[in-house]
């Protein structure tokens, strides 16, 4: 009886799917490619390394994976609540150039942790649930290298946490479940182990919480932009002192886990001048009291309105926008030509188990300089519902990578209304059509793995097979982002302050830049470094600022 029901209630979300995104017009654009049917895991989690490789990894306790680890390896964990021992893997390294994988072995639940990239471009995981709630995992980029784990290397247990690395290299570690402090990593001599944060306290609805994995992000002047639920501080972390209180979004709706939303920094411009000016975008999220009502079976329509502020300003204030579809557990991902990927997620419902529904299957590109009004463009959907645990991130060559996709307590691939999702799929967008080729630079000096000072003048040489329009020729530096639960840990994009392009003989230029001057704007550690020519942009090159 319960498979006929899970079976009819199915078609009937598959009937839904149809109606919901018909055969779009030649306006619409964006290509869809299935790279991996199953990787073995779910991609909770996901980050980009200078190697062009890609670390993803989804929990611990989910059970069995469909990917076994190498040479006879077993997990044998005796506080695990799933299987104490587990010969498969809950990790995997992608390979972007050869569209392979390989098995990681991870030794304690990373289920809804958090992280970022050092510096020196090794990866820094932190907590998790139950015995990985307060540890700290390295991943370094190097051939067969595999995690490093350190027990308690947090102060306090972090699940649904957010990081973000600060301009002295170092990461803070902000919030997460029944934690209203931050602390640091690494930690130094004398320091104290967390510090208190109340905001989190009065942005907490009770049990349903909605301020988990807080947008964080730095601001221009080296202090941190705080988003939780509906609104937002300017914190000074090292005197740990509120420095602005940021008007509530109009409605008041939730925008943070589990009513989730995303958001991201936009593209910063003018680097050279004195000061620089941030904006905060922020899309999707759930109405008031949605989760509760999908513990009850109902599923409330989720938010279709962005809301946009200039951080830097005096007396922000938010403006508002409407998107084309209305989406809950959305991510959202910076392109090379900063516009905006929104992709995955669901039209009704909640994060959480179970409590998403309606996939939304067509990403939307927003197009922030665009007048008011006119920013949005739907593109071609996916045929892949991406639902609860999915994420998308950002490759060298501009493709997004697109994944996960769980809402269930294990592994689940029958008789449920959306199964487990173990592949891996790109998003092309329209840059990348073969029509756009001649327009397409390609990047000849410096080599990748170039390392800049902040505010270093840089000369980027380039091709372009058809006729180069030189006002139109911009350069870009993208931080790959740590992605999990519809946000983008550390994701920034800065437009270098660019000179007038010049010819250095057949279909070959160069353009002086000037790399950003303070590791407030740039913190020291690997970008991806894009020439753009008529928002077409080139394959990136990795930078490393110091």
């Amino acid at each position: 009886m319960r498979r006929n029901i899970v079976m009819l209630s199915f078609l009937f979300w598959e009937l839904i799917f149809l109606s919901a995104n018909p055969f779009l017009t030649d306006a619409a654009s964006g290509r869809w490619q299935l790279l991996q049917k199953s990787i073995g895991i779910t991609a909770m989690h996901m980050q980009l390394l200078k190697n062009d490789r890609v670390v993803i990894f989804d929990r611990t306790d989910f059970g069995k994976s469909n990917l076994s680890l190498p040479n006879g390896q077993c997990r044998n964990d005796p506080n695990e609540k799933a299987l104490k021992i587990d010969c498969t893997a809950h990790s995997a390294e992608y390979d972007v150039a050869t569209n392979s994988f390989r098995a990681l072995f991870v030794q304690t639940d990373v289920w809804c942790s958090s992280g970022s990239v050092m510096p020196d471009g090794s990866l820094i995981q932190t907590g998790g649930f139950n015995d990985g709630e307060r540890r700290v995992r390295i991943f370094r980029p190097c051939p067969g290298c595999d995690w490093e784990e350190i027990e308690n290397g947090l102060a306090v247990r972090r699940w649904y946490a957010t990081n973000h690395i600060l301009p002295n290299g170092r990461q803070i570690v902000i919030g997460g479940r029944r934690q209203f402090n931050y602390e640091f990593y690494p930690k130094s001599g004398g320091a104290a182990n967390t510090h208190s944060l109340p905001f989190l306290v009065q942005t907490r609805d009770g049990n349903i919480e909605n301020n988990l994995y807080p947008f964080v992000f730095l601001h221009v002047d080296g202090n941190l932009f705080i988003f939780a639920n509906n609104r937002a501080v300017l914190l000074d972390y090292v005197n740990n002192k509120i420095l602005k209180t940021y008007p509530e979004i109009p409605g008041g709706d939730p925008r943070c886990y589990p009513s989730t939303g995303s958001a991201v920094l936009l593209p910063m411009k003018n680097l050279q001048a004195q000061f620089v000016e941030a904006e905060v975008l922020i899309c999707g999220g759930a109405p008031k009291g949605s989760y509760t009502q999908a513990t009850r079976g109902h599923f409330l329509g989720a938010l279709n309105s962005c809301a946009r502020i200039k951080i830097t300003d005096p007396s922000p204030q938010w403006v508002m926008e409407t998107m084309p579809r209305a989406r809950v557990m959305g991510d959202m991902t910076l392109l090379p030509n900063g516009n905006v990927l929104i992709v995955n997620g669901a039209a009704a419902g909640t994060a959480g188990w179970e409590y998403g529904r309606n996939p939304v299957l067509n990403p939307v590109i927003y197009r922030p300089d665009s007048e008011l009004g006119s920013r949005f463009e739907l593109q071609n959907p996916t045929t892949i519902p991406r639902m609860y645990h999915s994420t998308a991130i950002l490759l060298r060559d501009g493709r997004v990578l697109v994944g996960g996709s769980n809402p269930h307590l294990g592994y689940e691939f029958t008789n449920v209304l959306f199964p487990t999702e173990l592949s891996l799929e790109e998003f092309n967008p329209s840059y990348l059509d073969e029509q756009f080729s001649h327009l397409r630079p390609k990047i000849t000096s410096p080599a990748s793995q170039a390392k800049l000072r902040h505010g270093q003048k840089l000369a980027v040489r380039f091709s372009v097979t058809g006729t180069l329009a030189g006002n139109l020729v911009s350069v870009t530096m993208v931080a790959p982002s740590f992605t999990t639960h519809s946000f983008s840990m550390n994701q920034r994009l800065l437009v270098l302050t660019a000179e007038k392009s010049t010819s250095l003989g057949i279909s070959t230029y160069e353009v002086q830049v000037t790399a950003p001057g303070s590791a407030y704007l740039a913190p020291s550690g690997y970008y991806l470094l894009f020439v753009i020519h008529q928002e077409i942009p080139s394959e990136g090159i990795w930078v490393q600022i110091q």
